[in-house]
C-alpha cells in the first residue's frame, strides 16, 4: 500500500506546475530608480533588486529620478504601468521624496499626497493587483551626538495612514533605513551614499556631497532591507527569492 500511495505522489508531483509567473512594478523616484551609465556610481535600490528572484518573477522598474506622485501621473508615466499590470502581480509604491520639498515644481501638499497614494492603491486593487506602500527612505542627517535624525515626518505618517486605513502591506523604509544608518555611524554611513571627493570618479570631477541618494553598496543594503519585509510579509515572494551563493 506504501509503496502504491509514493508512485501516486510521483505521478502527481511530474503534473505540478512552476510557480505561476508574476511582475513586481515599481513606481517611485530616484532613490529606487535605474541610472544612466553616465550617473554611475549612483545607484538606485531597485537595480540590485531584480537579483533576489526567481525566474517566475519580472521586476519592472519603472520609477524615475525627481519624480513626485503628482507628476508620474501628469508626465504619463503611470498609464502603461496601470494598462499592462495584471491580476496577480505586485505594485510597489515608493514617493515622498520630491513630493514633500515646497521649493520643487512636483511639490504635492499633504492632501494631495494621501489623495494620489489612494489613487494607485485603489488602481491596483480594481485589476486584482497587490498594492505595497513604501516609506521614502531616510535620507542621511545625523544630529550632533551623533543620533540619525528623522528627515521624513509628515510624508511617511501619511503612507502609514493611507496603508492602515486601506489594510495593504507597509514596508516602512524610512524606520528600517533609518536604524541601517545608525548602525553604520555618522561617519560610516556615508559608505553608503554618494559621497565622492573630486577627481575621485571620472563621471563627478567636481566631487559630490550627497546624502539622498545611494551608491552600489548603499543601493544593496536598501534593497536587502526590503528583501527582509518581504521574507516576512509577502509569503508568495518570499518563496520566489533565490539565495545564491558565490563559488
Amino acid at each position: 500500500m506504501k509503496k502504491i500511495v509514493a508512485l501516486i505522489s510521483i505521478s502527481l508531483m511530474s503534473f505540478i506546475h512552476p510557480s505561476v509567473k508574476t511582475t513586481i512594478w515599481m513606481i517611485g523616484d530616484s532613490t529606487m530608480a535605474i541610472k544612466e551609465t553616465k550617473a554611475y556610481p549612483e545607484t538606485g535600490w531597485g537595480m540590485p533588486f531584480v537579483y533576489f528572484f526567481d525566474s517566475s518573477v519580472t521586476i519592472e522598474n519603472r520609477s524615475k529620478n525627481g519624480r513626485s506622485t503628482r507628476s508620474f501621473i501628469e508626465e504619463k508615466l503611470w498609464q502603461p504601468v496601470n494598462e499592462n499590470m495584471k491580476e496577480g502581480d505586485y505594485l510597489f509604491i515608493q514617493f515622498g521624496h520630491n513630493d514633500e520639498v515646497i521649493t520643487k515644481k512636483t511639490y504635492t501638499s499633504p492632501d494631495d499626497f494621501k489623495k494620489y497614494l489612494l489613487f494607485y492603491v485603489q488602481s491596483a486593487k480594481a485589476k486584482k493587483v497587490i498594492p505595497v506602500l513604501i516609506t521614502p527612505v531616510s535620507r542621511r542627517n545625523f544630529d550632533s551626538a551623533g543620533n540619525i535624525k528623522e528627515t521624513h515626518p509628515v510624508y511617511s505618517d501619511i503612507v502609514r495612514t493611507v496603508a492602515k486605513e486601506q489594510q495593504v502591506i507597509l514596508i516602512d523604509l524610512d524606520e528600517k533605513s533609518r536604524a541601517l544608518y545608525q548602525q553604520f555611524g555618522d561617519k560610516n554611513s556615508k559608505l553608503l551614499f554618494m559621497q565622492l571627493d573630486s577627481l575621485e570618479h571620472p563621471n563627478y570631477p567636481s566631487g559630490r556631497n550627497d546624502n539622498t541618494h545611494f551608491n552600489e553598496l548603499g543601493a544593496r543594503k536598501i534593497a536587502e532591507l526590503v528583501l527582509a519585509e518581504i521574507k516576512k510579509q509577502i509569503p508568495d515572494l518570499s518563496n520566489r527569492i533565490v539565495v545564491r551563493t558565490v563559488k
